[in-house]
């Protein structure tokens, strides 16, 4: 089990963590796990209100913030659109995250909070307060796939074999699309994705 302040050092450590996905697909300085942490947490603030169901924002924004927190200890694995293209199989993937982040949050177990309930009501998603977080993520993604296709931050020629079926950044959306459980994920999906078919030219749909 590790201390107090090395669980902080090594939780840090997703502010330079790189995210697997944009990083196989070449993306040019892609952004960092922490990064990314906190635009799933500034969308549910944004849009807690707006859910179905029994959502409660505050405790949407703690699960955001936590939901990634064993990538410090396992890395990224970058989800793929294809079940049979993942690096690692989903039961391997929660067995190496659960170790982590049981580890990671020891030090922290006898503060008045519930951050590895929040993590695993997280990876559950069974009730509408952790289906409407990973929707956020999910739509994250989107959107972040978006703003680099606007930068055109990626290039064909550096992207992962493991990517070269997907023109442009499309496996995103694909692997978003199937997986979104809310209304409200259910409408900016369809917004954010008819903005990027637009950015590329595409009058179809995916």
């Amino acid at each position: 089990m590790v201390n107090e302040l090395d669980a902080l050092l090594e939780l840090l450590e997703l502010k330079d963590e790189r995210r697997t996905g944009w990083v196989f697909r070449g993306i040019e300085e892609p952004e960092s796990v922490a990064a990314h942490t906190w635009g799933t947490a500034l969308l549910c603030l944004l849009y807690a209100d707006r859910a179905e169901g029994a959502v409660d924002r505050d405790r949407a924004i703690s699960m955001a913030l936590v939901h990634d927190l064993a990538e410090a200890r396992t890395g990224d694995f970058a989800t793929r659109a294809d079940d049979e293209s993942q690096r690692v199989s989903t039961e391997e993937k929660a067995a190496l995250e659960r170790d982590a982040i049981i580890d990671l949050l020891d030090p922290f177990r006898n503060r008045n909070c519930d951050t590895l309930s929040l993590w695993e009501e997280y990876e559950a998603r069974q009730t509408p307060t952790a289906q409407f977080v990973k929707d956020m993520d999910l739509i994250d993604n989107c959107l972040q796939a978006l703003a680099y296709e606007r930068e055109d931050r990626y290039d064909e020629a550096e992207t992962s074999d493991a990517f070269s079926r997907f023109d442009n950044l499309d496996e995103f959306f694909a692997t978003a699309a199937p997986r979104i459980r809310t209304a409200i994920g259910d409408s900016l999906f369809e917004t954010i994705r008819g903005r990027y078919e637009r950015e590329i030219g595409r009058d179809c749909q995916l």
